[in-house]
């Protein structure tokens, strides 16, 4: 069995992992991944920002964001975010109330 700190380096191999899959999948909107997993990239910004303040180290959302995207995120949305179509937004709004702990 690994150690806790073995276990802390995979979880953050496996994090690094996640993260660049993402990057690669510009084509995948975040109302894709809300609809489908409940979290987006913004959730994972979020829990990025909230684990970082929690462990004394100051962070703003758009530099969590920033990290989580590669990129400002006013520049990804402009680069690969398109509009929701009406199924999608229909879908998210259907599903809201287990997406709003995010």
């Amino acid at each position: 069995m690994p150690t806790e700190l073995e276990i802390q380096a995979i979880e953050a191999a496996t994090f690094r992992r996640l993260i660049a899959h993402l990057s690669q999948r510009t084509d995948v909107q975040n109302i894709d991944l809300m609809n489908t997993a409940g979290f987006c990239r913004n959730c994972l910004s979020k829990w990025y920002r909230a684990e970082s303040e929690d462990r004394g180290i100051p962070m703003s959302y758009d530099d969590a964001r920033e990290l989580l995207y590669g990129m400002p995120y006013s520049e990804w949305k402009e680069k690969y975010q398109t509009e929701a179509t009406p199924q999608q937004k229909a879908q998210f709004a259907s599903q809201s109330p287990k997406n709003e702990h995010q």
